[in-house]
């Protein structure tokens, strides 16, 4: 059984239109959060993961289901009643205030003497690296550091459960990438759970001890970073997270033949298997075989070529249409001025690499 910190239990939920229909948030939905666990819902808009952080805050109320915290039935708890705090995306800091006051908001409302306030602000902005910053007043600091006061205004009161609603999407590339690994160690040294809401993809697989891939309200996928990207359980899971090229068609002896006759192996390739599947290949797992390796490959027709630094990303199709990217180490550099000049490219790739999706379990 597991160490649920967050339970929820059928959650239900829809919105009206303006015009008069209704559209699903939420449908039916079960998600158990481990305790300690930095868990990512991630999704395009609309998919209902907004939605469901906002319901296990208390600030959308839900039209079936329950949402246990701690083991505790929170459903028809008010906000304020919810071991919960959220980290919003605008920060949402008093102008007014200094970076101390802003950081001690809740323990002054909860109380807590003056003198024991400021011992635990000045321990917690050391933890997010604003040490000496309690003076500053939000309007002195750059866009990271409104985030960490804001990080550090959540966490001041030890809730049992952070909630983060795509916090990072206002940082600059760089920055942004910083805090992940930031809010990740964080999230380790306090031991607190952390539910992070994000559409980036490279961020819920850096971060995540678990991802939770919505769409259409339900949960597509829930696993690991590495099951997610390397073993999608449908194909709208192989297409969302990561560049992909799928192949559909019907397996036959360890080959799965598209209708346009496009044959991709996979390994292990039991004969007995059949039906209709898709094959996933990631741009990564195709490579330029050296001479007289003996791979399987397809044969493309290259349409561009686009160097990203440490690799060239190819862009083409087979001879039938079907589109294919790949993606080529700069390593192997050698091999593109001779594709650029012929505009083909023979790409090999390993049977061993290729994941196959069964049609009935394909997603939506």
């Amino acid at each position: 059984m597991r160490d649920s910190i967050v339970r929820l239990e059928g959650a239900a939920k829809t919105f009206p239109t303006p015009e008069g229909l209704s559209v699903t948030a939420l449908d039916a939905l079960d998600l158990d959060v481990d305790r300690n666990e930095f868990l990512t819902l991630l999704g395009p808009s609309g998919c209902g993961k907004t939605t469901l952080l906002q319901a296990i805050s208390g600030f959308v109320e839900l039209d079936a289901g329950r949402i246990l915290i701690d083991g505790v039935d929170m459903t028809a708890r008010p906000p304020y009643r919810r071991p919960v705090n959220t980290v919003f995306q605008s920060y949402a800091l008093f102008p007014h205030m200094t970076v101390g006051e802003n950081t001690g908001y809740a323990l002054e409302v909860a109380g807590v003497a003056r003198s024991e306030r400021m011992k635990q602000v000045a321990a917690v902005l050391d933890m997010v690296g604003l040490a000496g910053m309690e003076g500053r007043r939000p309007r002195q600091l750059s866009g990271g550091q409104q985030q960490r006061v804001a990080l550090a205004r959540a966490i001041v009161a030890r809730p049992k459960l952070l909630l983060l609603d795509e916090p990072l999407s206002a940082l600059d590339k760089n920055l942004r990438q910083a805090m992940q690994i930031e809010l990740k160690a964080l999230q380790s040294e306090l031991g607190i759970s952390f539910i992070f809401v994000t559409h980036d993809q490279q961020e819920a697989l850096t971060m995540s001890d678990r991802v939770a891939v919505l769409s259409g309200g339900r949960i597509q996928q829930l696993d690991t970073p590495r099951n997610i990207y390397d073993h999608p359980a449908n194909g709208f899971v192989a297409t969302f997270v990561g560049a992909s090229n799928l192949f559909e068609g019907q397996l036959d002896n360890g080959r799965l033949v598209t209708s346009e006759g496009v044959s991709v192996r996979y390994l292990p390739s039991p004969a007995s298997v059949s039906g209709a599947a898709q094959a996933l290949i990631r741009p990564e797992q195709f490579f330029i075989a050296e001479e007289g390796e003996a791979c399987p490959y397809l044969d493309v027709d290259v349409e561009q070529i686009v160097f990203v630094g440490s690799s060239f990303e190819l862009f083409g199709r087979t001879a039938v249409g079907h589109k294919v990217i790949a993606e080529i180490p700069a390593s192997r550099r050698r091999f593109i001025g001779e594709i650029e000049q012929a505009r083909r490219a023979r790409l090999s790739y390993d049977p061993a690499a290729v994941h196959l999706i069964r049609c009935d379990t394909d997603g939506i």
